[in-house]
């Protein structure tokens, strides 16, 4: 039972980590129709944009703002240099053009940076938490609260404000929604920037635990992918849930059947539904926007 907790503890956090990737690929999925594979690097933006800061001597909170800051400037920024450009082209090609940003991200980070890994103080100290038989460090709880009230705060947004609804209806029908006078491109830019303050929050929760490094928004892209399409792409909820299955599939299969293959979880998540169920979980049935 105290290995089974252990497993849980520790897929739930970083499934928590995934989620938080795949609620930003949701938001600019729903708003632009692309799939944005440079979102797990504003994860590394987040991240070492905090060490570094915190390293120059500011206090960790004020140096986490910047770097979210920062993350949100970079989004803005591939929205309106590569991604705007870019409107009319074929889905391909926006993805192709997300896989260069995020190469180009890559080589920014190795000048601005460094290539060494490098890792956070724990926000309320790194004592484990004993639990069952199990132990969780409280930077884990820090994790997964972030992620859910990241989540209810998004959910908020979208439903109760007018920015929100505005949001919606640009990704229900765009063209509408300029018929109503909603600024479309303000609303794209919005949610490049808001995607990218996700994953630079997320970025700055895990790094006490994970290490990250210029590099590290690789893996986090492809996990959050594989979140996205397992939950449903578009689907909020769908995404956070996704996040939480791979996150325990990939806890689970390394406890009980080897560590070897824990990064191949995801993959084998993504063959699985686009074999059995095409549209994810909380896909639903097929829509067409006119």
């Amino acid at each position: 039972m105290a290995e089974f907790l252990q497993l849980l503890f520790s897929g739930l956090t970083v499934g928590a980590v995934y989620a938080l990737v795949a609620l930003g690929f949701t938001l600019i999925y729903n708003a632009s129709d692309v799939i944005n594979f440079a979102q797990g690097d504003f994860v590394m933006i987040g991240g070492m944009g905090t060490v570094f800061l915190a390293a120059a001597g500011l206090s960790l909170p004020l140096a986490a703002f910047i770097a979210i800051l920062a993350a949100v400037a970079v989004g803005l920024l591939l929205h309106r240099l590569a991604i705007e450009p870019a409107r009319g082209a074929s889905p391909v090609a926006l993805i192709m053009i997300t896989i260069g940003a995020s190469i180009f991200i890559k080589g920014v980070a190795q000048v601005v940076f460094d290539k060494q890994f490098h890792s956070l103080p724990a926000f309320t100290g790194s004592d484990p938490i004993a639990l069952g038989g199990a132990t969780i460090l409280p930077q884990s709880l820090w994790v997964v609260g972030g992620a859910i009230v990241l989540f209810v705060a998004l959910y908020l947004f979208l439903e109760r404000t007018l920015l929100g609804k505005a949001v919606l209806a640009t990704a229900a029908n765009r063209l509408a929604a300029r018929l109503v006078g909603i600024n479309v491109k303000v609303i794209l830019a919005l949610a490049f920037g808001v995607s990218a303050a996700i994953g630079a929050i997320a970025g700055v929760l895990v790094t006490p635990i994970t290490l990250t490094r210029y590099d590290i928004g690789t893996l986090f892209a492809l996990k959050g992918f594989a979140a996205a399409m397992v939950g449903g792409m578009g689907h909020p909820l769908g995404a956070v849930v996704g996040g939480v299955l791979i996150g325990l599939m990939e806890a689970f299969g390394a406890g009980y059947i080897s560590s070897t293959y824990k990064d191949g979880v995801a993959f084998l998540a993504i063959l699985l539904v686009l074999f059995f169920m095409p549209r994810g979980l909380f896909g639903g049935g097929s829509v067409e926007r006119v």
